[in-house]
């Protein structure tokens, strides 16, 4: 019978490695050096700059890596990218570039990832390997998952020394941004400002859906202090660029104490959001029932409309216990935002404050609330809207920062947006922004509690100007504006509008969780995967 003759690989199992080698039956030698480069890589920028690191109280890239996704989950992309020196063909030195990129899972959801490495030259973008830092973001775009940007770096230019280096220099040019614009409006995107953050850097942070600072160890600028000397400003790097500054302007949503709360948070923003936009949110299983009512509901706001009252604890009896996730809360703070979930579905929630401007729309919240609805539509999130809205914020400072283009920008978002609305009306419903407490042109479920107030103008402020003449002319004025306000009161009852069904429905505020409940399980059905008309923009 024919006997095949044996392979050179059958042979090779009988023959030690050494012997395999010389008669070149494997790739041995080469599978040695990549595992040799890979072990250099692995030392970063040395163990001096590392200790550096530790000593700023940062962790290194491969360590935020490790702690942010699920064990054992990181695939690194790039292992061996950098920068090599030889003599002749050996192998003298390696430095790895400066960005570590791959994909892993949080939760056991699937993540692209990107982070800067501090240890070699600052993570500034100069001195990166480009293609590998826009590898996870074609990764993330092309196979629809999440990418998380651990930024803790500089910008494109990096140091005027490379100009010297490279021997020219160049038109400012940013290949690829057009895929770090397009994730935006395709998979959800974060940015952790985890060191400090110019530039480029700034940038990345910025063109997210959910960003923040660590206190004190994160700064984020256009340029940092050297540059801003130049300039005639001596500031630090906090005073320029510190999260006591940018989680109050907007710069960023969210500042927190530790790199292990960012990742915390980030793991739970995630968890309200699906892989694409080519999926639904994922329902979760709920042990809170839908019908709970709270009593401390029908007490919480006053009788007398001068009183305040907070918001907060309105949103948290509501919600699924423990699941309000605030975005945003250190600034634009008379609007509430954040995600819940109701018995299990996901939705994006406004809420007003009247701790703050009585709950007016400023600049500042206006575009915190355009940022959330734009959220909430990009990744089909329904939306609960909790009112208390005296209109748009008045006076001198408010036209100064042109509040009502802001507050045009976010009623414009209101009515683009494609997702289902549920509104309450606390109280306050007036003016302009008033109007804007769900969209116009579709259907959306509203109810009013009793203590629902609302009109073109608030009786306050409105009856003087109204019946200015009248109360001039009076013998005795107080009592008749004290007149007047009653018979306005009557007219205005929330009574009155509901006959002409003018609102919907009034209900006990008790019942506020069991008919939002109903609604997001009628809206979860109505929810249709895929891109929106509407594209979030940063």
């Amino acid at each position: 019978m024919y006997q095949p003759a044996a392979s050179g690989a059958a042979v090779g199992v009988a023959l030690d490695r050494s012997t395999r080698g010389r008669l070149g039956l494997n790739w041995d030698k080469e599978l040695d050096e990549v595992a040799r480069r890979r072990v250099l890589a692995q030392r970063m920028g040395g163990p001096e700059k590392v200790a550096r690191q530790h000593e700023n109280g940062k962790l290194t890239v491969r360590e935020r890596i490790e702690r942010l996704l699920d064990a054992d989950s990181f695939r690194e992309v790039g292992s061996i990218a950098g920068a090599a020196r030889y003599d002749g063909t050996q192998l003298v030195d390696f430095v790895p570039a400066n960005q570590v990129a791959g994909h892993g899972t949080i939760d056991m959801r699937p993540v692209a990832i990107v982070g800067d490495d501090f240890t070699v030259r600052g993570g500034a973008s100069d001195a990166s390997v480009y293609e590998k830092l826009l590898y996870p973001e074609r990764l993330a775009h092309d196979l629809r998952m999440p990418i998380v940007r651990l930024v803790d770096g500089t910008g494109g230019g990096g140091s005027v020394r490379t100009l010297e280096s490279m021997g020219f220099t160049y038109v400012p040019a940013l290949p690829g941004w057009h895929i770090l614009d397009g994730n935006l409006t395709r998979v959800p995107v974060i940015g952790l400002a985890l060191g400090s953050v110019a530039g480029l850097g700034a940038a990345r942070v910025a063109a997210s859906h959910y960003s923040l600072m660590v206190r004190e160890t994160a700064q984020i600028f256009a340029a940092g202090p050297p540059v801003v000397a130049h300039a005639g400003q001596q500031v630090t790097k906090e005073e320029l660029g510190g999260s006591q500054l940018h989680a109050r302007n907007g710069t960023v949503d969210d500042e927190v104490e530790s790199e292990e709360v960012a990742f915390a948070r980030t793991r739970r923003f995630l968890s309200y959001l699906p892989r694409s936009v080519y999926e639904l949110p994922a329902r979760v299983a709920c042990d809170d029932d839908p019908n709970r009512r709270e009593d401390s509901l029908a007490t919480i706001v006053p009788h007398d409309e001068r009183k305040v009252y907070t918001m907060r604890p309105i949103v948290e009896a509501i919600v699924d216990r423990a699941s309000f996730f605030e975005i945003g809360r250190l600034w634009g703070r008379s609007v509430i935002c954040g995600l819940a979930r109701f018995n299990g579905v996901a939705c994006a929630l406004l809420a007003s404050d009247p701790y703050h401007y009585g709950g007016a729309w400023t600049r500042a919240s206006s575009e915190k609330l355009t940022r959330l609805v734009d959220l909430a539509d990009t990744f089909h999130l329904p939306i609960v809207h909790l009112v208390d809205v005296p209109g748009f914020q008045i006076g001198v400072d408010a036209e100064r920062a042109a509040t009502i283009r802001a507050g045009v920008r976010a009623m414009s978002a209101i009515e683009r947006s494609s997702v289902p609305w549920c509104t309450i009306l606390v109280r306050k419903c007036f003016g302009v922004a008033g109007a804007a407490n769900r969209p116009a042109g579709r259907l959306s479920m509203r109810y009013a509690w009793p203590s629902g107030s609302w009109g073109s103008l608030p009786i306050a402020g409105g009856l003087e100007a109204a019946y200015r003449a009248d109360l001039e002319a009076a013998a005795d004025p107080p009592r008749l504006r004290a007149q007047i306000e009653e018979r306005l009161r009557a007219v205005t009852s929330p009574l009155r509008s509901a006959e002409r069904f003018s609102v919907e429905e009034i209900i006990d505020p008790r019942d506020t969780r069991r008919l939002i409940c109903e609604f997001v399980q009628l809206a979860h059905h109505a929810l249709v995967p895929g891109p929106t008309a509407q594209p979030f923009r940063p």
